[in-house]
């Protein structure tokens, strides 16, 4: 199949397998001599009208002459690729290089003709867009800028996936025949349509494995026990709405059921479809299982088995061999080395999970790739809802193990716009695609919370992620810059959870703080105090306050204009036991439901029956009949169960759901910290809403096309180049950015030359690599006033640190006093281009005290980049000093954010110093690396990971 072509070795980088409209997969790849049999069977089943749309008369079958011509390819001018499911063609698209006559023609013509076969019964399912896609990217790679597509008028479906696609383009209609031209630059709407498209086909995807009609437990053990016996008993206990096998090849051919379910030797004998399977075998079983699944039509896999890329080397190719026989019939796995899945709505009712708790239904959609933290996760929520059968339960739960195939990404794509989940928790060892995670978190976060415990980012040895050459803190500040809202534990986790499901978010950072402790309420206050919140003085209701005091206080509290948020704090009452927990829950519950727009926490010591009591006191559970509930003998706190908090139409909920809880913590730094992180998400999500933008007025001073030039002819000397203090210096101007001259001072008198040319008075400084940027060791000289103190200064230098030769002393002008700053900018392989700010020295090297966004910056973001470090005050008037000007600050921001994103071809940019004055600024020293840019996935045509 992959025979060399005419001028060029086969493009084996143009393979790729990619998820359709309806979810399936299906692997793209150039067309080869050797299709020759597949293309004619191919041929053979397409309509005899879907024929004569593509060639514009009635055309049976294909002569000899067109399948050499369709399959013989040069990969330059003459281009076919082929999408295949099972190794079949179910569609194909080619383009032809012409000239301006519309005949065949080579480079440096830039247009080609495009046309699309698909199967009939392939139609419908997004294969030609992706075609599209795919077809566009290897004709700009081949130096093709534009297409031109003839179609029939009655051949709408065609015509929609051009027009659908977002370029810029031309229509003319002429001899009973449309025209269409466009450019495949990508545009601002073709990116869109793509990531639109992108989020159809993934969350659909994920939406066939967590919502099957049928599913078939492959490994299921003739005694109890075992992994697959274990799956398939708690589907069946939990209720699975749909139809249920159980597999195994060691069944004798008499047993018909096991343990009331249809058994059967293999997934080939179950008659009627299987959409998902979850497969509990041994590794080496696995392939055949697949085998038989594909060719049964199943949808989607959950791969149990372990044995794979975490057991080694061998294990690590089983599991590529194991991703690509399930792509080729169009299968996802979740997995292997996978914990389940569950999907608790009713009309599912999915636990294909060893799950040892029955999780209860809920808003939280849960992602775990560790099987034990899952496990963890799971019975932390379990425990936490005391009872509860409403928004402190689970929507959805994915274990993705070695995440092979389905991923956090495509979770991520199928819950943003699910209705059945309004907060996502996530557990990541490692983010395979950092830049398309931040993508997607961003828009997720913009409408429901993402809260994510980030490994430290050492990937467990199952997991192929890559490389990444930025810091651990640094990717996390780039979670948290797209929405994220990035915790430590899955303690922290759960909490933060809990208080997103239950409360509505808070509005400001003023928290007020009540309770019938006096130093319960201090160590909240000095909590909120250490976590940025502004906490007015605790409360202090005494030992003696009642549940009408409570009620009271919260009330009035809430009804404060000052006050965003309350937290209760509550100690036990001698005497009083269960019965007072339940009616300190109720007056609790009734005064926070008189403001339900402002979020209650209580914190409370050694009260369990409190915290269930608060859980159950609005739980979703069915009202009951008139008159008071019954309280159940087993549990006291059950009569509480049925009363509920609606907020008033005019207040705002908590996120996606109508139902108040109000979430206990057993320590305020809990509280406190999920109350913080919800606060910091609010401020997210209203900046969010009001985008920043790259204001014109920088426009003026950037040179765009100059630069190109000037890149283009310095990366002719080769590649991964440094530039020198001179091309650096014209590089940065084109964008607006002016560097202060330094002049090479390689004796006392070229110092003096240097030194009248600039104009005194003059700084003298070594660059040598040990003494660049480091005023602290003495390698600098400032504010030399004349030729006596630079010759003076000059041999201080050589005699402390040697000749100059290896000092590289240079001279250059002094620059206005202010604070001295670093500002960096590099592109990352996985996370892409990074802009860094901090102030110079060493003390903010030592404290990791750097703030990080992803390029491209907006004012808003600049802005807020300034204002992020911990020295920020520094710069803003600090014990009575000058305020520098931060505007140029900002502005400098973003023309280096501006560079980098116009050229990916500058890898790195390095300002330091640069010095802030009262008034302007100065850029002292500068360095830019110029590279080949790193392959930038997110502007190709959709893909999956490769294998």
């Amino acid at each position: 199949m992959q025979s060399a072509s005419d001028r060029h070795e086969y493009p084996a980088h143009w393979e790729a397998d990619v998820v359709l409209r309806d979810g399936g997969t299906a692997r793209i790849r150039p067309i080869t001599v050797d299709d020759a049999d597949r293309l004619v069977s191919f041929y053979e089943q397409v309509s005899d009208e879907s024929k004569y749309y593509r060639f514009f008369a009635p055309y049976p079958r294909l002569s000899a002459k067109d399948v050499h011509r369709f399959t013989h390819h040069d990969f330059v001018d003459r281009v076919g690729l082929a999408a295949t499911v099972g190794g079949e063609f179910i569609a194909t698209v080619r383009y032809d290089r012409i000239g301006t006559d519309g005949m065949p023609a080579a480079a440096p013509a830039d247009e080609a003709e495009v046309a699309f076969l698909v199967q009939d019964a392939h139609q419908g399912r997004g294969v030609a867009s992706a075609l599209l896609e795919h077809i566009g990217a290897v004709a700009r790679e081949r130096g093709i800028r534009r297409f031109a597509a003839e179609v029939l008028p009655a051949n709408v479906k065609m015509i929609k996936v051009f027009t659908d696609a977002g370029y810029t383009q031309k229509r003319s209609f002429e001899d009973g025949v449309v025209r269409l031209e466009f450019d495949l630059e990508p545009t601002d709407r073709s990116l869109a349509v793509q990531y639109a498209r992108e989020q159809r086909a993934e969350s659909r995807s994920v939406q066939r494995l967590l919502t099957p009609g049928s599913v078939a437990v492959v490994g299921v053990g003739r005694t109890p026990g075992g992994v697959g016996r274990s799956v398939l008993g708690n589907i069946r206990d939990y209720g699975f709405n749909g139809s249920l096998y159980a597999v195994n090849k060691a069944f004798p051919d008499e047993q018909k059921e096991l343990d009331g379910i249809p058994a059967h030797r293999s997934v080939r004998d179950i008659d009627g479809p299987v959409d998902l399977a979850v497969v509990a075998v041994p590794a080496e079983h696995v392939h055949e299982v697949v085998a038989e699944c594909g060719a049964h039509g199943v949808q989607g896999l959950v791969v149990l088995s372990a044995g794979y890329a975490e057991s080694g080397l061998d294990g690590r190719e089983r599991q590529r061999e194991l991703v690509r026989h399930a792509r080729a019939y169009g299968m996802r796995i979740i997995g292997p080395n996978a914990f389940g899945i569950i999907n608790t709505s009713p009309e599912v009712r999915l636990n294909a999970s060893l799950a040892p708790e029955t999780p209860r239904p809920g808003r939280i959609g849960l992602f775990a790739q560790s099987g034990a933290i899952g496990i963890a996760l799971l019975s932390r929520l379990h425990r936490r809802g005391a009872g509860v059968t409403g928004v402190t339960g689970v929507s959805t739960f994915v274990s993705a193990g070695n995440r092979a195939d389905v991923s956090g990404n495509d979770v991520l794509q199928y819950w943003y716009d699910d209705p059945d989940t309004d907060v996502v928790l996530m557990y990541l060892e490692s983010i395979g695609n950092p830049r398309k995670f931040t993508r997607l978190a961003r828009r997720t976060a913009a409408a429901k919370p993402l809260v994510v415990v980030q490994g430290a980012g050492t990937a467990p040895q199952g997991h192929a992620v890559r490389a990444t050459r930025l810091p651990h803190a640094t990717v996390s500040a780039l979670l948290r810059q797209a929405g994220v809202i990035r915790v430590d534990t899955i303690t922290e986790l759960v909490d933060t959870g809990l208080l997103l499901a239950r409360q509505p978010l808070p509005t400001g950072p003023d928290v007020a703080i009540l309770g019938n402790s006096e130093s319960l309420g201090l160590l909240t206050y000095d909590a909120c105090v250490a976590e940025g919140l502004r906490p007015s003085t605790p409360l202090d209701l005494t030992t003696a306050a009642a549940p009408e005091d409570f009620h009271a206080a919260l009330a009035r509290a809430l009804a404060d204009d000052s006050c965003d948020a309350v937290i209760v704090t509550a100690i036990p009452t001698v005497g009083e036991g269960s019965a007072g927990d339940a009616a300190l829950a109720e007056a609790l519950r009734s005064a926070a439901e008189q403001v339900p727009g402002k979020p209650v926490l209580v914190v409370h010591v050694e009260l369990g029956g409190l915290a269930e009591a608060l859980s159950a006191a609005t739980s979703t559970a069915p009202q009951a009949a008139a008159g008071p509930p019954a309280i159940r003998p087993d549990h006291p706190f059950r009569a509480l169960d049925r009363l509920r908090a609606t907020p008033a139409p005019a207040e705002q909920p908590a996120p996606g759901n109508s139902d108040r809880l109000i979430p206990a913590y057993p320590a305020a730094e809990r509280a406190v910290r999920a109350l913080a992180d919800a606060v910091q998400y609010a401020q997210w999500r209203r900046e969010a809403a009001e985008p920043g933008k790259v204001p014109e007025s920088i426009d003026a001073a950037i040179d765009e096309k100059g630069a190109a030039a000037l890149i283009d002819g310095l990366l002719t000397r080769g590649q991964g180049l440094t530039l020198g203090n001179e091309e650096t210096c014209e590089l940065l101007g084109t964008y607006g950015v002016q560097v202060h001259s330094a002049l090479p001072a390689t004796t006392a008198d070229a110092a003096v030359r240097a030194a009248a040319d600039l104009g005194y008075p003059v700084a003298l400084k070594a660059t040598a690599p040990h003494l660049r940027h480091r005023a602290d060791l003495g390698g600098v000289r400032l504010d030399l006033a004349d030729e006596e103190q630079l010759r003076r200064a000059y041999a201080e230098l050589t005699e402390l640190f040697g000749p100059p030769d290896e000092l590289r002393p240079v001279v250059q002008g002094m620059a206005p006093r202010g604070v001295d700053t670093v500002i960096r900018a590099v592109i990352d392989p996985a996370a892409g281009a990074v802009l860094s700010f901090g102030l110079a020295g060493a003390a903010s090297q030592l404290l990791g005290d750097t703030a990080h966004r992803l390029v491209p910056v907006t004012d808003r973001e600049a802005a807020t980049l300034v204002r992020s470090i911990r020295t920020a005050p520094l710069l803003f008037g600090w014990r009575g000093s000058t305020p520098v000007d931060t505007p140029a600050l900002e502005e400098l921001l973003l023309r280096v954010s501006r560079l980098v994103d116009d050229h990916p071809e500058v890898v790195a940019v390095t300002l330091e110093p640069v010095v802030v004055a009262p008034r302007g600024l100065s850029v002292l020293g500068a360095s830019v690396r110029l590279a080949p840019p790193p392959a930038r996935d997110d502007l190709g045509p959709r893909t999956l990971p490769a294998y």
